[in-house]
């Protein structure tokens, strides 16, 4: 049956197409299309995208066109954003866009997404307890995106390394932003040369998604490095996590 909390709402401008309509409810599906039933025959790695997200949608609805099926409404949202990745950097404003999804099928769309992001930082955080030793970006990246992607807002921090490059701590240095009046060698190198530190490694979140460094980033990732010369405290890299992904100012060139 429909869910007739989720009222229809008009189609996001990136849908290059309206969703397909499934006249057809699932439940008169063959068993062996059903997502429910093929999850429990053969696991959900088997399971589309769009057959995932019907399965945390819950229930299909009706547009203007028509009646629609959660599966229906899983290929929209995959038309609209292009990828999972995408799709969980969204926020309730943009889901309730795509027709058909209302604000109780973005709820449970942020939520799982939620919960994924929480599952993979308590796995990095299982792995902190065992010393982490960083010998690249991908090392510092896999520590410490999981729990830097989902921010809403900037963050800079400072990772504190060993004369092992064995990450000994971190500490945020500032939010919302960068800018040189905020991220200052002080602000920067005052804990570190409290703990001892041996290197630090800096790093902060794009919001938007987009990897590429700004001027301002590098510019500010050379000011602190030639600070950390000056006191002897090396800046090994400068990384920007970004969705999925990050950029090391260091492989740039920059460092």
């Amino acid at each position: 049956m429909p869910d007739e909390r989720d009222a229809p709402a008009e189609e996001t401008t990136d849908a290059e197409e309206p969703p397909i309509a499934y006249h057809a409810p699932i439940t008169e599906w063959d068993a062996e299309d059903r997502p429910r039933e093929k999850l429990a025959k053969h696991g959900s790695q088997v399971l589309s995208d769009a057959e995932l997200l019907a399965l945390i949608i819950g229930s299909g609805t009706r547009t203007a066109e028509g009646p629609v099926s959660a599966v229906g409404l899983g290929k929209a949202l995959g038309r609209a954003f292009g990828s999972l990745s995408e799709l969980a950097r969204r926020e309730e404003g943009t889901l309730t866009r795509v027709r058909g999804v209302g604000p109780a099928k973005a709820a449970k769309l942020l939520a799982a997404f939620e919960i994924g992001r929480r599952v993979e930082a308590e796995h990095a955080a299982e792995g902190a307890d065992e010393r982490i030793q960083v010998q690249s970006p991908e090392d510092v990246a896999a520590a410490y995106g999981p729990q830097m992607r989902g921010l809403k807002q900037e963050v800079f921090k400072i990772v504190l390394l060993n004369t092992a490059n064995v990450v000994e701590g971190d500490y945020t240095v500032s939010e919302g932003g960068l800018a040189a009046s905020i991220v200052e060698p002080r602000a920067v190198f005052q804990t570190a040369v409290l703990e001892n530190a041996a290197a630090v490694i800096c790093l902060h979140n794009h919001p938007s998604g987009n990897p590429e460094p700004s001027r301002e980033d590098e510019k500010i990732t050379r000011q602190l490095a030639e600070a950390g010369e000056v006191m002897g405290i090396p800046v090994h890299d400068h990384l920007i996590i970004a969705g999925s992904g990050y950029t090391s100012l260091a492989e740039r060139g920059v460092l």
